[in-house]
């Protein structure tokens, strides 16, 4: 078995599972200097007086195995030896390693760590892990690390195993199985296992260390509930989340997140768990740099003054990049919605320089509902910039539907030209169809993108009249990269548009809402008013972004497409 004794010159200490007996202070007897000095919280005190203490030569045995057997894999410090930095050491593996019960056993068998992307957690997850597989006294030890998805949680076992490559030491004794994502201790017939979500085959796990990554992916507590009580037959099993913020406060994460939190701003005597939280406060300002060093302990070190400026840049240009910032570079939980684009910009981009005939577009239709705005997006993406226009559509008992019940009045663009009513109380789809088919006598129309929700009848029509018709789905797999390409376009200025103050109502009223993985999407049911126009937009692109990823195939001529 691996020691991190057996490369000093020090004298052998207590075994792996704990300190010499000798050594425990009881309940009721006089603290040592050593326990005091570790006394952060008032759970500490609380565990103290149960007669838990602080062995330093236990936590310096792990600090010893990072150094001595680990290498750094990526960046500028590629294969020097792991030395903890400052606040990996004093907030998480010092503590965690150092704490005992009286009977020698880890006090802590629960640890979470909040903090913000790029500060090296998943690097001392994967030392953690390496040292739970072949250290810490631990017979067949099964140690896992686990995900919202498997690629998430071969993160971990990804850098976990390029350590063991590196080091002479453990690769002799150590089967690295990347296929498998596996790695094996033969010795003490120990693995160490990259998990998938598929929860119906994790029951029956005799697991001594699981390492839970980014807990805020979790969409549901099926993968955490089986796995939470998979160590009870253990000596000292031991449960290590890391997560960065994330937008659901009725959340698993939030739930942990905040059991933490309070351990450590002494709310809570819990004694079994580590809360280590790094984030900036409400009421920071998230545009200064002290701000920045506040939530970021690894600032200056792993992450540059310069990387973090050109984030805040770019989130002070656009809200939606602002709530990104927050959340992953500062750690603050952020609302799932929120504004957008700027009107200002939007006005900036306005250009009524007639589009030559016959140019190649890509039209996005978005039907709404029978009884309200439906609009349609041109987008001519040979022109540099890219040109759009707009139309809109609008039943006549709309009109006064919207007039009764104090809503954004339309009849003044209605009289303008830049909105047309079809007759009757739902919207005409002949006349849309009509218009359509004229706006392609003038120009050369490659795609109609259609969100496929209430469109079947119009989508087969449009077919019939030999347009190629594809479906988007409005999902983050669907519209994402649109989204955001749309974005880019407007704050890059790489795009004009025909001045239609409907439009330019859109853009003032539209919020985006995101997913775990920070993709982002329009969402109409928590926009401020209409944004059929710009969804109209993003569907064009999404047909623009699939055409050159892969044209279409020569076979698929009938029939309307999806992407």
């Amino acid at each position: 078995m691996i020691r991190a004794e057996s490369v000093t010159d020090a004298q052998p200490g207590a075994n792996a599972q704990g300190a010499d007996t000798a050594s425990v202070v009881a309940k009721g007897t006089r603290l040592t200097a050593e326990t005091k000095n570790w006394i952060r919280t008032r759970a500490d005190e609380v565990a103290a007086s149960q007669g838990c203490y602080f062995d330093s030569r236990a936590a310096e045995r792990v600090r010893t195995f990072f150094e001595k057997f680990l290498r750094h894999s990526k960046g500028a410090d590629a294969g020097r030896p792991f030395e903890l930095l400052d606040w990996q050491w004093d907030r998480v593996i010092a503590p965690l390693f150092g704490w005992k019960m009286p009977d020698g056993t880890r006090r802590f068998n629960r640890a979470g760590v909040a903090i913000p992307k790029k500060n090296g957690k998943s690097t001392l997850c994967a030392g953690v892990a390496l040292y739970l597989l072949v250290a810490d006294g631990e017979r067949g030890a099964e140690v896992y690390t686990a995900a919202a998805d498997r690629k998430q949680a071969s993160i971990i076992y990804n850098e976990a195993a390029t350590m063991v490559e590196a080091s002479s030491a453990l690769s002799s004794r150590l089967k690295v199985r990347r296929a498998s994502k596996t790695i094996r201790y033969p010795e003490t017939n120990s693995i160490f296992e990259a998990l998938s979500a598929d929860v119906p085959t994790k029951d029956g796990f005799n697991i001594s260390g699981l390492l839970f990554d980014e807990l805020h992916t979790q969409q549901t507590r099926d993968l955490w509930n089986t796995l939470r009580y998979g160590g009870a037959a253990r000596r000292q099993p031991l449960i290590f989340w890391i997560t960065t913020a994330g937008i659901d406060k009725e959340s698993l994460c939030w739930e942990q997140w905040e059991q933490a939190l309070a351990v450590q701003e002494n709310r809570s005597e819990d004694i079994s768990l580590l809360g280590v939280v790094y984030a900036a406060g409400d009421n920071d300002d998230w545009k200064s740099e002290e701000t920045w060093k506040k939530a970021n302990p690894s600032y200056g070190i792993t992450i540059s003054t310069r990387s973090m400026k050109e984030a805040c840049e770019e989130a002070i240009s656009s809200p939606a990049n602002e709530n990104n910032f927050r959340r992953y570079r500062l750690n603050q939980w952020c609302g799932q919605v929120t504004r957008w684009l700027s009107v200002d910009r939007w006005r900036e981009l306005e250009d009524h320089t007639p589009i030559e005939a016959k140019s190649k577009c890509f039209v996005g239709l978005d039907l709404s509902t029978t009884t309200d705005l439906t609009a349609m997006t041109a987008i001519f993406p040979k022109s540099s910039p890219y040109r759009i226009m707009t139309r809109f559509w609008l039943p006549e008992s709309a009109l006064k539907t919207r007039e009764r019940s104090n809503r954004t009045r339309l009849d003044n663009w209605v009289r303008q030209g830049w909105i047309k009513l079809t007759k009757g109380d739902v919207i005409d789809y002949d006349v849309i169809r009509k218009d359509i088919n004229d706006f392609g006598k003038q120009y050369k129309i490659d795609q109609i993108l259609i969100d496929p929700w209430n469109a079947t009848q119009l989508a087969t029509q449009l077919q019939s009249d030999r347009h190629n018709v594809v479906f988007v789905r409005p999902t983050f797999y669907g519209v994402a990269g649109a989204t955001k390409e749309f974005e880019k376009l407007v704050l890059e200025g790489n795009i004009r548009h025909d001045g239609n103050p409907v439009m330019q109502w859109n853009v003032a009223n539209v919020a985006v809402e995101s997913d775990a993985a920070g993709n982002i999407k329009p969402t109409k049911k928590n926009s401020a008013e209409k944004i059929d126009g710009v969804f109209a937009s993003i569907l064009a692109l999404a047909g623009i972004i699939k055409t050159g990823e892969k044209k279409p195939s020569k076979y698929q001529t009938t029939g309307v497409q999806s992407i």
